[in-house]
């Protein structure tokens, strides 16, 4: 661990699973900061000095009942749904949990089945919802609908290259071409939720990638809403002639950039993300001054080893203790419990399973459990009899051996960061009072 230390009140991690039904987080509203203007729908009717007051006691409110988010687990479309969380707890209680992006109009169109979309269990804080969109007055009502499940915080994705969001959407990463309207989108999430707000971005979009640009948006965006904390891809996007896949790896990684923002915006808290695969690499960010760390890809296809160490390893935070037996023992609970309860036999036993499929990565079996679950997934129509007949190809010695060492990561990955910042960025106040 290199912060302070933390002193830890005795609890333990998830000890069982109480059938889903009777855990869905939707429960009364929290006492709302908001309710003193809950006439005001336009958030410009609040003066910047209000809407601050109200965002700090919002984050206070949340960073007394949690610890800092010096590690959170990216938001990942079709990857860190319900399940995925509820196995991604188990092995790490302090980890920051982000839903997959829900697009505001989903939520709208869908309330009469909420809960598919936005329940979860308890033990699953502290956990973001992010939402996507480019309508105020659907983001504004996505907001509201959501405050019933009580999210830790709301984050706007201004950061997914997907033509399908980018594009004929409208909105993911091509909204940072717009820091006007995301100042305003971010003032109506806002003025709609209980909880901190937070934008998710890259470092540019095509051939706005000057640092300048970035710090453009960062200013625009800060000083027309009271958003505080800006998650940093650091890599910029590519809109034209490249998948998303392609945009996690063709464009280079610029932490300089993330690092300058650091010294640009000290009032500002900022969250470093992108190519960062290990606890050790996020140790090493934040030894470089990181605020905060977050992970995405390999906390999914790798989560034993990657979750496994962020309790110990960055919180300085007791271990739980579990095997990946007891794990898999304690998800099989979850598992069965919430198979059909969206309706129309959903989820089915391999929606329910894919998280798992991850968790025995370069294990010796590995490739044996997932053969044998392609076969399982054929026939068994619960979780309990899925791993009945799979997990017998992963050898004890693996199933209820406790963690090992964590991997090591590159060395000089943050190695000269420092000597490479832009120049310090100076605030073009003429263009933010324009975009008034």
């Amino acid at each position: 661990m290199i912060r302070g230390m933390v002193k830890f009140a005795g609890s333990s991690l998830i000890s069982s699973f109480t059938p889903f039904d009777s855990v869905l987080l939707k429960k009364h509203r929290r006492f709302s900061v908001n309710s003193f203007f809950k006439n005001s729908n336009n958030p410009r009717s609040l003066s910047t000095c209000t809407q601050n007051i109200i965002l700090h006691t919002k984050a206070e409110m949340v960073a007394s009942q949690y610890l800092p988010p010096w590690f959170s687990v990216a938001p990942m479309m079709d990857w860190t749904d319900n399940h995925y969380r509820t196995l991604a707890r188990l092995i790490s209680k302090h980890a920051w949990l982000y839903t997959e992006m829900l697009a505001a109009e989903t939520i709208i169109y869908q309330q009469g089945n909420l809960d598919r979309f936005l329940a979860f269990s308890p033990e699953q804080h502290p956990i973001v919802l992010q939402i996507g969109g480019s309508n105020l007055d659907n983001l504004a009502k996505a907001t509201e609908l959501a405050n019933a499940y009580n999210y830790d915080e709301i984050n706007l994705n201004c950061g997914c290259p997907s033509p399908k969001v980018a594009g004929h959407g409208c909105f993911g990463v091509s909204l940072m071409l717009d820091p006007k309207f995301v100042g305003e989108a971010m003032s109506v999430i806002a003025a709609n939720t209980n909880v901190p707000v937070s934008v998710k971005c890259r470092i540019g979009v095509d051939d706005h990638d000057s640092y300048n640009q970035l710090c453009d948006f960062i200013y625009k965006v800060s000083s027309l809403s009271p958003t505080r904390h800006f998650i940093i891809h650091s890599r910029k996007a590519l809109l034209n002639g490249i998948s998303p896949a392609e945009n996690r790896t063709i464009p280079p990684l610029k932490y300089e950039y993330y690092y300058a923002l650091l010294r640009d915006f000290p009032d500002l808290t900022f969250t470093l993300n992108g190519g960062i695969n290990t606890v050790d690499e996020v140790n090493a960010a934040l030894r470089k001054g990181a605020h905060h760390v977050m992970v995405g890809r390999a906390a999914y296809q790798n989560p034993w080893y990657t979750l496994g160490h962020v309790d110990t390893a960055i919180y300085g935070a007791p271990s739980s203790g579990l095997t990946r037996r007891q794990v898999v023992e304690k998800y099989q609970v979850y598992g069965d419990a919430i198979l059909g309860t969206y309706g129309n036999n959903r989820p089915h036993v391999r929606d329910v399973m894919k998280p798992l499929l991850h968790f025995f990565h370069s294990e010796p079996g590995n490739g044996l459990f997932k053969r044998k679950a392609d076969a399982a997934f054929q026939t068994c129509k619960t979780v309990k009899s899925f791993l009945e007949e799979t997990i017998v190809a992963i050898p004890d010695s693996v199933l209820d051996s406790p963690i090992e060492e964590a991997p090591r990561g590159r060395e000089d990955l943050f190695a000269d960061v420092h000597d490479l910042l832009p120049p310090p960025y100076k605030a073009r106040e003429q263009e933010v009072l324009y975009a008034y």
